[in-house]
């Protein structure tokens, strides 16, 4: 009897230690207790940029009023584009904020917030170029930002409304593009409206094509079995469109004309 009742008391002691792990993963809502730990590229104005040491823009802006409905401390990790989606897959960040578009290729590895912003993706040229329409642009070296929207739709085939990966240089961050185009290296870059408006004021002998490329929709990203995060961070973001919170962060950093 005295050896049942010991099994019974180290059974229930094994059950309590279980039930209470599974509680602390359940509540754990983000990588870090109490902050929200956002992923991205500054280097896309006016999404993200840097001013001084610290990065603004309408992402972060964005992102600092879901922290606080959320009760969190927001903490933004600059990296590389393309790293930003594998480090939300590995759980090393919350969310994933850059200018990102929704496209079935990403949906397979990380989940969506709702759209909060629309994009257009344009193409640079230097003044003098040749370049007049998106027609013009076959056979021609065309610049990206490695992973972004323009690189993926850029090097897709000609079937597929795309100019093949072998005329495609890709590049870290849409400055360096930039700097490929000044210097010859490419004859045009694809990169988002925004960002390209601003490349364009900074670099004289610099034009945006009149025709755009794509349209896009911007959101956040998640991990996918962080299904919790991405509807609390989803009703947030719902209450800040229909306050008119975003579009007032938007209208901040773009101007209606």
């Amino acid at each position: 009897m005295k050896n049942l009742k010991k099994l019974l008391a180290l059974a229930l002691a094994v059950l309590f230690v279980f039930s209470m792990a599974a509680c602390g993963k359940s509540d754990s809502l983000t990588v870090e207790e109490g902050k929200l730990i956002m992923a991205t590229n500054a280097s896309f104005p006016p999404y993200e940029y840097k001013e001084g040491k610290d990065i603004v823009g309408i992402d972060a802006e964005i992102a600092g009023l879901i922290a606080d409905k959320l009760g969190l401390e927001l903490e933004i990790a600059d990296i590389e584009f393309g790293s930003i989606i594998p480090g939300v897959q590995k759980g090393k960040y919350d969310i994933g904020m850059a200018g990102m578009t929704v496209t079935d290729e990403r949906k397979e590895m990380v989940s969506f917030s709702d759209s909060y912003a629309k994009g257009v993706q344009v193409v640079i040229v230097t003044e003098d170029s040749g370049i007049t329409s998106i027609d013009d642009l076959e056979g021609k070296k065309i610049g990206v930002q490695e992973a972004t929207t323009g690189d993926i739709y850029a090097s897709d085939t000609p079937e597929n409304g795309g100019f093949g990966e072998e005329n495609v240089t890709k590049y870290a961050n849409g400055n360096l593009a930039v700097e490929g185009l000044k210097a010859g290296k490419v004859d045009c870059v694809i990169i988002d409206n925004e960002p390209a408006k601003a490349y364009v004021k900074a670099n004289e002998g610099l034009k945006i094509l009149d025709t755009s490329y794509t349209d896009e929709d911007y959101a956040i990203a998640f991990n996918k079995d962080n299904t919790e995060l991405q509807t609390k961070v989803n009703d947030a973001l719902k209450e800040l469109i229909a306050d008119g919170s975003v579009q007032k962060i938007i209208d901040k950093y773009i101007s209606a004309e």
